[in-house]
């Protein structure tokens, strides 16, 4: 662990976050059944993170009680439903578009349903960010989001927008734009509520 994430850690659990490192996926993987247990309710925010470690099939595949959006064949009313459900989960599991080195989470978001649960509503929020996602400010933080990791995300949602024919953020009056919510976390009532997890490397966007 070097020391920006070290500093990054200890200024979280100074805003009532708790902080977690692991080197690797297998290590992940171990820390989150850690702090999940079997029987639990689980869901999630949309996130390339938790799909790119293997998260996700893991909540799949396990002793949970998993509220799966990405389940196939889903209607419009259905997935609304899980998202209403998430905010009365054991565990909530999402990743993050920026942590910055003084404690602060960012996120940018299309409707809500993956940082209102955040805010409020799970017994217990599990934030999974590669190292990538660390900055050294706010401002550094929205920077980072609309440039970079929300033009690959509409990319990715396969959305007509114009940053994924620009590949940034022009902010755009599109209907199908989803940089609607702008949302930044600077601390915790609750103390650890909300657990950050950085893996090293570069994982989502």
């Amino acid at each position: 662990m070097n020391d920006i994430v070290k500093k990054t850690i200890l200024n979280l659990n100074r805003n009532n976050v708790a902080g977690y490192y692991v080197n690797s996926v297998e290590e992940l993987h171990e820390v989150i059944k850690s702090l999940i247990q079997t029987g639990e309710t689980v869901g999630c925010g949309d996130s390339a993170t938790l799909e790119q470690t293997g998260i996700l099939n893991m909540m799949r595949c396990s002793n949970y009680r998993f509220l799966d959006k990405y389940k196939p064949g889903l209607t419009h009313d259905e997935k609304r439903e899980i998202y209403l459900q998430n905010f009365r989960a054991d565990s909530f599991l999402t990743g993050v578009n920026a942590v910055t080195i003084d404690g602060k989470l960012f996120n940018i978001d299309g409707n809500g349903s993956r940082i209102a649960p955040v805010i409020y509503g799970p017994n217990q929020v599990i934030v999974v960010a590669g190292t990538n996602k660390i900055v050294n400010s706010v401002e550094e933080a929205i920077m980072r989001t609309r440039q970079i990791a929300a033009p690959l995300d509409a990319k990715r949602l396969d959305k007509d927008t114009p940053c994924t024919k620009l590949n940034k953020c022009i902010d755009c009056h599109h209907k199908n734009r989803i940089c609607n919510d702008f949302v930044l976390i600077t601390g915790q009532f609750q103390k650890n509520r909300i657990k950050v997890i950085f893996i090293e490397g570069n994982y989502g966007f």
